[in-house]
């Protein structure tokens, strides 16, 4: 039997780099079909404008750096990238949204650091608070555009919004936003997030039009399809279950302890749970093995201080959602965590 000698860390799966990357976009199918459902065609043209974009953009800053274009293309990371930030961003933002976003996140965030296997922060995380902090109203329309309103917006009409802000009769994005403000929004939570403020309760919020459903119009639904996707891929052993369960579960675990010490400004688990960025963060962007823990132990730290810190700027921060800010927070973290959670090497006993 022939033994190859290598350094390590040794990684033991089979598949390759490319062949990851692929199972992960089809693991988000389910929930980019499902945003489609609630949100329009729009999330899928945004997704064709990011991945050409990411393409380009990869394949531009190798030329530059006089490495090979076709092996880093073919890997599918840059891809992967631009399909989590396209589902991240509203599906009618314009179409310069996504792409200062791609570039942002494959140049600055992924190649600027030496490329895949080198990034310090999750590139599409990178890219999203960089767009949220500079285009707050583009990052913060969320609207349902299909059989939801009584005169669903038709696909030339969404293309033309987003390369135009105009629909074909020349109605501007925001004329159409003021003529279904009874369903348009940012998220459920930064819905409860201002009634609270408002001095509203957290029952009375849920009371408004948006919510025709438990955790807002259509967003429960796409967080049970990004789960149905983040179970896939733990089943095909594409992820270990250290960060999503501990991400989930004290998320979980601070939302009920806020629930019970008041129920009036603070809601409960299931909607933490089912709002937002939840499931997509704890199973496609938190569990990034570029930017995340490697030690078990370390991966349950990593995943429980996200869910903490979701949890906190939520309730807290400036911000209705916080997956990223949290995700970005933790990345910093992570040469911490992983050095105070080392294995003892094999036949070094602890010091007396």
């Amino acid at each position: 039997m022939k033994l190859t000698m290598a350094s390590s860390p040794h990684n033991h799966s089979q598949k390759s780099v490319s062949k990851l990357m692929i199972t992960v976009m089809c693991a988000c199918i389910p929930g980019i079909l499902t945003q489609a459902y609630f949100f329009g065609f729009g999330v899928l043209i945004q997704l064709i404008i990011a991945i050409i974009t990411a393409s380009l953009v990869e394949a531009a800053i190798l030329k530059l750096r006089n490495r090979p274009i076709l092996p880093s293309l073919s890997d599918g990371s840059a891809w992967l990238t631009a399909v989590l930030l396209a589902v991240s961003i509203p599906s009618l933002a314009p179409w310069w949204v996504i792409v200062v976003g791609i570039v942002f996140a494959i140049g600055m965030v992924k190649q600027l650091y030496g490329g895949l296997g080198f990034n310090l922060f999750n590139p599409a995380m990178g890219a999203y608070v960089l767009l949220l902090i500079s285009f707050p109203v583009q990052m913060t329309s969320w609207m349902p555009v299909d059989h939801l309103l009584a005169s669903p917006i038709s696909f030339l009409d969404q293309l033309t919004i987003i390369f135009t802000q105009t629909n074909s009769t020349g109605l501007t994005l925001d004329t159409l936003r003021t003529s279904i403000d009874g369903t348009t929004m940012a998220t459920p939570l930064d819905t409860v997030k201002t009634a609270v403020s408002q001095n509203l309760t957290v029952s009375e919020a849920m009371n408004q039009s948006q919510f025709s459903a438990y955790a807002g119009l259509g967003w429960q639904w796409v967080n049970v399809a990004y789960l149905i996707g983040g179970l896939y891929l733990l089943k095909a052993k594409v992820i270990n279950w250290h960060i999503p369960t501990a991400f989930i579960g004290a998320l979980a675990l601070c939302s009920a302890i806020g629930y019970i010490a008041d129920s009036g400004s603070q809601a409960g688990s299931l909607f933490h749970l089912l709002s937002g960025a939840t499931m997509l963060g704890a199973f496609f962007i938190a569990t990034d093995p570029v930017s995340a823990c490697t030690t078990d132990k370390g991966r349950l730290i990593f995943g429980a201080s996200i869910g903490v810190l979701v949890y906190v700027i939520r309730q807290f921060g400036g911000y209705p959602d916080a997956v990223a800010f949290a995700v970005l927070l933790l990345n910093m973290a992570v040469p911490l965590i992983d050095h105070y959670t080392q294995p003892r090497t094999y036949g070094h006993g602890a010091s007396k």
